[in-house]
């Protein structure tokens, strides 16, 4: 199993503050998000393995238990059957690829993935008559990394399972194809039904779950099936009003129209650009704050000296 490091990853120090960490992810992530990227594959894994490195390093309680395998991290029960990073770690004896999740990320952070629902380590191979007659499958369950585009607009994934046969040492892999809807929201688990371990003495095979979690978007949060982001205004598109275009997960837009007199923490709601669910989509929330330039041209502090002269406004009156 491959050590990940993801200071590395995040091009950034072991001391790093969450600030740092967090602004590191974004400007990566904006860099290889799959929505803007030409090399459409190659930033896909990048952007995943980004948000892999986020997701630990983001948390506070994880980036505690990263840290602290230090130079031992192989001898807390690393060894497995990934080979660089194509595996996830599906706990127990099944392992999942092609979730979005390394095999290292998967063995010390992930769900663990095997949920025993009846039988053995031989049901996956099994066959025969079993002495308790027909025995069901066990489930076997894992994450699965989505992205926001994803989420928005369902995709069509292909998953890996190895297990390995306690017989003969030697594995079985199986794809799976797996439906992602449109709509899918954090925590919430996928049914795949039949492609979990296989039943004996004629038994149904198990159930396969999959645990979805939301990859972290650079400029979007997700509360429900609402969209939040933060826009940033100059004063006069504050104060005298503006329309501005919006880029949204999957290469969409919309036109967001600021009101004449807009405010810091004001804000602005479209209804219907949020994540899709069965009786109306969710809303996207933008959150209003307004940037001051840092440096001004002579002629720009004339027309503020003129502006601070003519005007009326008080603003500790408010």
């Amino acid at each position: 199993m491959e050590y990940k490091d993801y200071y590395k990853v995040l091009g950034v120090d072991k001391s790093a503050t969450e600030a740092e960490i967090k602004k590191a992810f974004r400007k990566l992530a904006r860099i290889h998000h799959p929505d803007v990227s030409k090399d459409k594959a190659g930033s896909e894994a990048k952007f995943k393995e980004i948000n892999e490195a986020y997701e630990v390093l983001g948390d506070a309680e994880k980036r505690k238990r990263y840290d602290a395998m230090g130079a031992g991290w192989n001898r807390q029960g690393g060894a497995g059957y990934g080979g660089g990073g194509s595996w996830a770690g599906g706990g127990g004896d099944y392992e999942f690829g092609g979730t979005g999740f390394s095999d290292f990320f998967e063995r010390f952070f992930g769900a663990q993935g095997q949920r025993p629902s009846g039988g053995g380590f031989g049901n996956e191979f099994g066959g025969g008559a079993s002495a308790y007659g027909p025995r069901r499958g066990r489930d076997i369950e894992g994450d699965i990394m989505v992205t926001l585009t994803e989420a928005m607009e369902g995709s069509q994934r292909t998953i890996s399972l190895r297990h390995p046969d306690p017989r003969t040492g030697q594995s079985k892999v199986r794809e799976v194809e797996v439906r992602i809807p449109a709509g899918v929201g954090e925590g919430q688990r996928l049914r795949v039904p039949g492609h979990g371990g296989s039943g004996s003495g004629g038994g149904q095979a198990g159930d396969l779950f999959l645990r979805i979690r939301l990859a972290a978007d650079p400029d979007f949060r997700v509360k429900g099936h609402d969209l939040y982001c933060d826009l940033v205004l100059a004063p006069w598109e504050a104060v005298l009003g503006a329309t501005i275009s919006i880029h949204l997960p999957g290469g969409k837009s919309a036109q967001v129209k600021i009101p004449a007199g807009t405010g810091c923490d004001d804000q602005l709601r479209l209804r219907g650009y949020g994540l899709p669910k069965k009786s109306s989509p969710g809303d996207l929330y933008v959150e209003i704050s307004v940037a001051v330039p840092s440096a001004i041209t002579s002629e720009e502090r004339e027309l503020w000296e003129k502006l601070q002269t003519i005007s009326g406004f008080e603003p500790r009156k408010v």
